[in-house]
């Protein structure tokens, strides 16, 4: 496919570099200038200030492996194969940025499988899953690698399982070792280290994966401290009510979790407020964590020339649950789980402090990163570029966002779910089951109440039902198209 061109209204960017710093598993409510004022977190408040924040951006899958080899290649997980953990992917754009003159590198997690797949990247610096007890368990990445060198031994499920609290812990612990042999602050130094030590390339496209804040939910004890000092933390209570109406395959994972310790987090089917106090704090400790590592990264940027001459982009692979609906960690489709940041940086050719509320889809990041390089989109490309949005043009978002998970490790009560959200309604629809869940997302932001039975709103059940159903239908056609291209 020929080099896209720009046309008249729309002139060539000018920045030249490309970062894309992609955290694992943190919600939308995590920034303070997003709107949650509990945060401490500057260098994402400067990047929403100074650029351009997708307000109500939803990834494709609830869970690591199917969202990012969406966000990678862009295409549906469906289409892709890819629907839950554990599934080999390595297939990227990457490469079409190569093509056009970028140097490729990734520093942190990108969590393809294989671990170290080249995917494109002239080098990577793989760091992979704070816990890796069972999957991959003998890969040692760039981290484990420092930490042997350092004669440190990584805390994990293995050493968490000897403290005499484990079960009540729900995956939240201090940071035993020092705090530059933190995950998220190793991530970010070895992105800092790379920028200060390599020869500035022509063009790079660099990708950061930040390990946090997945769990366990380990931050430094006094990046926590501020969290459990203060008393207006929120902390979620979930209702008789709403737990009843879980589908049952949410139930089952209610049950497998509080048995089952995934990420070295066993979970509580009746946790304390004081358990789920600490689990917050912890977790937003950690977000900071990251936060003061991104801070960092950024002043190296500026330092050594690239910052006045970069997009940069944040983003997350998808969010948590923390306790709400009384679930643990990801494999829902709550809009806890699905809906992440989505924030774009280049004063000057980004929008600034411009927030937008139209929806759009975690691997549209991928297609407008194509469109800035000026490189092709995919064949038959189920992505969609935001870069008008970005100019200020108008952009009223997409009409309805879609999300598909298959059965998982953790999640052994449903073999597919799919969700399709609209402004106001969305319904998530279970394969092989009468169950289902639908809101009101207008009168019920926080969805506590299932209306899939309600009288009043079958026939909006069945119009969704058909939206979900033409959505397969027309991407199917376009992945017999791009199979067509392939031959």
């Amino acid at each position: 496919m020929a080099r896209r061109t720009p046309s008249p209204s729309e002139p060539a960017v000018k920045r030249k570099h490309i970062f894309l710093i992609i955290t694992d598993q943190q919600r939308f409510d995590t920034i303070a200038a997003l709107g949650f004022g509990h945060m401490h977190t500057p260098n994402m408040d400067r990047l929403v200030r100074e650029g351009t924040s997708f307000d109500n951006c939803f990834v494709t899958a609830p869970s690591c492996v199917p969202s990012r080899a969406s966000l990678f290649n862009g295409y549906w997980p469906h289409t892709t194969g890819v629907l839950r953990n554990g599934l080999h992917w390595q297939r990227t754009w990457v490469g079409s940025l190569a093509e056009q003159g970028y140097h490729c590198v990734n520093i942190g997690k990108m969590h393809t499988i294989p671990y170290d797949a080249k995917a494109g990247f002239h080098e990577r610096f793989v760091c992979e899953n704070k816990d890796r007890y069972y999957e991959g368990r003998w890969f040692a990445d760039e981290w484990d690698k420092a930490l042997a060198a350092r004669k440190q031994v990584k805390p994990s499920r293995e050493r968490y399982r000897d403290l005499p609290d484990y079960k009540e812990r729900l995956g939240a612990y201090e940071w035993p070792l020092p705090p530059e042999s933190h995950a998220d602050f190793f991530v970010g130094d070895m992105a800092s280290w790379w920028l200060e030590t390599r020869p500035k390339p022509e063009k790079l496209f660099m990708q950061v994966g930040f390990l946090g804040p997945h769990p366990p939910y380990d931050p430094v004890a006094s990046y926590a401290k501020p969290y459990l000092d203060n008393p207006d933390l929120p902390v979620p209570e979930p209702r008789p009510s709403d737990l009843d109406d879980l589908p049952s395959f949410l139930k089952h994972k209610r049950a497998h979790d509080s048995k089952v310790d995934h990420d070295a987090v066993l979970w509580s089917m009746e946790p304390t407020r004081e358990q789920l106090r600490r689990l917050r704090a912890y977790y937003l400790a950690n977000v900071t964590m990251i936060d003061e590592a991104l801070g960092k990264m950024l002043k190296v940027m500026e330092q050594k020339g690239y910052l006045d001459e970069s997009l940069v982009i944040f983003c997350a692979d998808h969010g948590e649950a923390l306790g709400e609906h009384g679930l643990s960690q990801k494999w829902s489709m709550y809009d806890v789980v699905t809906r992440v940041p989505a924030i774009f940086w280049a004063p000057g050719e980004v929008k600034q402090d411009q927030r937008l509320d139209g929806l759009c889809q975690l691997f549209d990041i991928g297609a407008t990163i194509l469109d800035w390089a000026g490189a092709p989109q995919p064949p038959a490309a189920q992505a969609q570029s935001l870069m008008p949005a970005l100019r200020g043009e108008a952009w009223s978002g997409r009409d309805a966002v879609f999300s598909e998970q298959a059965g998982d490790v953790a999640l052994t009560g449903a073999s597919l779910f799919t969700m399709v959200r609209e402004k106001r309604y969305k319904l998530m629809h279970i394969t092989g089951s009468t169950e289902g869940q639908l809101f009101d997302l207008d009168a019920d932001p926080k969805e506590m109440h299932n209306l899939w039975h309600d009288a009043a709103l079958q026939a909006e059940k069945a119009r969704l039902l058909q939206v979900l159903l033409e959505w397969r239908m027309e991407s199917s056609v376009q992945t017999m198209t791009l199979m067509s291209e392939a031959r």
